[in-house]
């Protein structure tokens, strides 16, 4: 007997030719669209404005933000990125590694799991590609289920937890939602450990100099965040000392260290550019720093250690500074997206 839900016929459907793909959706935090001031005062005041990056009432922070944040440092943050710029394609070098990573990812599924059965789609928190285009694009591909897989390795409700807040609101607009699911952190996992000690051998054995100190440098977040109750700070820090054991340093030659501090509040500490002002004075001459809280190089890491930082280090009497790569889509970070795929979708492909 068949059962009629309006014109169609239940009996009639075929319970195999519902079942849509599944969708990879990789986000990570994002990037004007040009150097210039328009464009990236746009992105800065979308960043900005987010009450989880900046804890302060709306009715306090937002005369301060338009008012006197955004009119000069839209011009400085551009030139930065200017030196920077991917101009063959002219984007950032976040987004042309974002979407590498997301192509070469797609290349793999669809080998292991068949074209038909995965899509891949990447997104950017603040400016474009969004993540609203990403769940756009995979549920136009039929997409029925969506593993959302923000590129942080270490919690923070300043970038994880926002992703995902804009992810679900994205799904909250659609009458047929797909099911979803988040990714955890991966701070502590061994194909990441493994993944980050590969790399930095790899970079330091093609210096024609052996670095007295690796320093890697996490972003920071405000001191206040960590003490209401975000675990970044415990997961930067086991990263780190995992790290340092997997490339067999002491304390003394491998630092943990915290950039990027913005505003008068107090941010985890202790800072990179006040670390390496220090080992210079102590007469460290050369040093390597990383960046294992970034899966793909940005303006934090091209700019504000290969250049600031650099600097500083030399500035204060350092002789040799290198800035190593992040895993970005090498081999290593490939491993690394891979892993976290097939656990993360289990039940699922």
């Amino acid at each position: 007997m068949n059962t009629w839900r309006g014109s169609v016929s239940v009996s009639r459907i075929d319970p195999a030719s519902t079942r849509g793909k599944v969708g990879i959706l990789l986000s990570n935090l994002g990037t004007p669209d040009g150097t210039d001031y328009a464009s990236v005062r746009r992105y800065l005041s979308e960043f900005l404005s987010d009450p989880r990056v900046v804890e302060l009432p709306k009715l306090v922070w937002q005369p301060l933000l338009q008012g006197v944040v955004l009119l000069r440092r839209p011009a400085l943050k551009g030139r930065d990125y200017a030196r920077i710029w991917n101009h063959e394609r002219d984007e950032s070098p976040l987004k042309t590694i974002t979407r590498a990573q997301a192509m070469k990812l797609a290349s793999w599924a669809s080998e292991v799991f068949c074209e038909e059965r995965v899509a891949v789609a990447w997104g950017m928190r603040y400016g474009n590609p969004s993540i609203d285009e990403a769940v756009a694009e995979l549920t136009a591909k039929g997409c029925d289920r969506i593993l959302m897989l923000p590129l942080y390795p270490q919690y923070s409700a300043t970038t994880t937890a926002t992703a995902n807040d804009r992810f679900f609101a994205a799904l909250r607009r659609l009458r047929d939602q797909p099911a979803s699911r988040t990714a955890p952190a991966w701070y502590d996992e061994p194909v990441y450990i493994d993944a980050l000690a590969r790399s930095v051998r790899r970079q330091l054995a093609m210096l024609p100099w052996e670095p007295e100190v690796v320093v890697a440098s996490f972003h920071g977040i405000p001191l206040r965040n960590v003490e209401q109750g975000d675990p970044y700070f415990v997961q930067c820090q086991r990263t780190g000392e995992l790290l340092r054991k997997a490339l067999d340093r002491s304390p003394t030659a491998f630092r943990i260290t915290y950039q990027s501090r913005f505003g008068y509040a107090d941010w985890l500490q202790p800072y990179t550019d006040a670390t390496l002002r220090q080992l210079a004075s102590e007469g460290v001459r050369r040093v390597a720093v990383l960046s294992p809280g970034f899966v793909a190089d940005c303006i934090e890491t091209l700019d504000e250690i290969g250049r600031e930082n650099a600097e500083v280090f030399l500035a204060a009497g350092g002789e040799r500074f290198s800035a190593l790569a992040c895993l970005n889509d090498s081999d290593e970070g490939m491993d690394v997206l891979r892993d976290l795929v097939c656990r993360e979708s289990r039940g699922w492909l």
